[in-house]
């Protein structure tokens, strides 16, 4: 544990479909930074050590709970409020007395370091609070519950449709998570009713009864934008943008150059060396790591690649998961690579798509040259050996080998095996008639001539 000796078990409440977001997807599976927003939140509560997990989702959610894995989940059949959502965990929990803390999973922004300050409240000796919430103080209150706090500490909280004006008054509002003293926790949420606004079981009740069993309770002050909760498109937007700005400064803070950083779309796992330059408007697609020295250009797309150091990428590059593209390799503009190892100096510069291919040591392949990988049914392999250089326009048909120094004319489709430093031509003889474009036009214009004269 990071925090003191008591054990930790994390409910996770991901039941909601989010009926705001109009979607057939789980709320918690939009993705957040090229991964499901509740994997982030999983992730942050792994850096936790937790004893147990649970995670409560809805009916159907095999989704989720595939996501989620290998913690545990259980089904909330009927959506009752988040008290009754806590308490389907309660089978698995029963015998646990540690601490408990409850999480949401369209909350995915929050931290570590901010819940570490929650349970190390929770286990503050002096205090003892039975109960720990995690209080904000939004620029815009709205309609978020409120903690009414005293000289003894959290004395209730409030949901705004059961507050009284001066209730709503108040700055200091609720944001859900909660931390509890798990030995007390399931007696006090089978005391909880649901005679109020909205006929729920209201697991912020459970303050309320701690205080009335003579428990302390007690709060921590956490930042609004960690706790926004993702309900809507636009909320899962605003989320986006915060989590963009983070890993834009992350990657600046570890030496990378963004020209224009707004401009600039990573995935959660995207590594960028040192010194890369990376141009506007770029996105790296979630698998993508960068070496040292990389220059990336303008309006390139990555995903699921590798780019070795001194490599020099762009503008306009699609690199297709499993590329790999060696150091000091240059991909140009308008060049898609798709599973395929571009070994260290070898050119691929203009226009041209390379799949299920290894491309040797400072090869030069010409604009326009395709691998010709699929035939409809299956998709075979191009070789093409270092130094090998590939005329403008070649069509490669796999599966196919050039060797080593091999030359390709341009214009030529290569359908036969190339042998180490021979040239290979395969395209249909030149032909030439005299005069024949001369007398074409002639006849062409006398034809026209005739045409407007009538």
């Amino acid at each position: 544990m990071d925090q003191g000796t008591s054990e930790l078990a994390v409910i996770v409440l991901a039941a909601g479909m989010g009926t705001r977001m109009k979607s057939d997807l789980p709320k918690v599976m939009h993705p957040l930074a090229g991964r499901p927003m509740i994997q982030h939140l999983m992730e942050t509560v792994s850096g936790l050590d937790p004893d147990k997990v649970v995670v409560v989702v809805g009916p159907g959610m095999d989704v989720v709970a595939q996501a989620v894995a290998p913690a545990q989940t259980v089904v909330q059949t009927e959506r009752l409020g988040t008290g009754h959502a806590v308490m389907q965990a309660r089978d698995l929990l029963k015998d646990f007395h540690g601490d408990v803390l409850v999480l949401y999973g369209d909350t995915p922004l929050i931290t570590k370091a901010t819940l570490q300050r929650m349970l190390a409240e929770r286990r503050n000796a002096d205090k003892n609070p039975a109960v720990v919430v995690l209080g904000f103080k939004p620029v815009d209150p709205g309609h978020y519950g409120r903690l009414v706090v005293g000289a003894e500490g959290l004395k209730a909280i409030v949901e705004f449709k059961d507050a009284n004006h001066d209730q709503r008054e108040i700055p200091l509002c609720n944001s859900g998570v909660m931390a509890f003293d798990g030995a007390c926790l399931w007696d006090r949420l089978a005391r909880i009713g649901n005679d109020n606004a909205k006929g729920e079981y209201y697991l912020t009740d459970v303050v309320g009864l701690a205080r009335g069993d003579g428990a302390n309770c007690s709060f921590v002050l956490g930042d609004e934008q960690e706790l926004l909760g993702v309900n809507s498109r636009a909320e899962l937007a605003g989320a986006e943008a915060i989590i963009q700005g983070e890993l834009r400064r992350a990657a600046m803070d570890d030496g990378a150059t963004l020209i224009d950083p707004a401009s600039v779309w990573f995935s959660w796992d995207t590594r960028l060396g040192r010194d890369v330059m990376v141009w506007p408007h770029v996105v790296f697609g979630p698998g993508v790591t960068i070496g040292d020295h990389v220059v990336i250009k303008g309006f390139c797309h990555f995903e699921g690649c590798t780019i070795a150091d001194g490599a020099d990428v762009g503008p306009y590059a699609r690199l297709r998961p499993g590329a790999e593209i060696g150091a000091a390799a240059h991909i140009g503009n308008f060049v898609e690579v798709k599973k395929s190892v571009i070994e260290a100096g070898a050119k691929v510069n203009h226009l041209s798509y390379i799949g299920d291919a290894q491309v040797g040591a400072d090869a030069n392949v010409g604009a326009g040259t395709i691998t010709c990988n699929y035939d409809g049914f299956t998709k075979s392999c191009t070789e093409i050996g270092a130094g090998a250089f590939i005329g403008s326009n070649s069509s490669l048909v796999a599966p196919v080998k050039v060797g080593a120094r091999a030359m390709i004319g341009a214009g030529s489709v290569i359908t036969k095996d190339v042998s180490d430093g021979a040239l290979a031509v395969g395209r249909g003889a030149q032909m030439e008639v005299a005069g024949w474009a001369d007398r074409f036009r002639a006849a062409k214009a006398a034809e026209k001539a005739k045409k407007q004269g009538k």
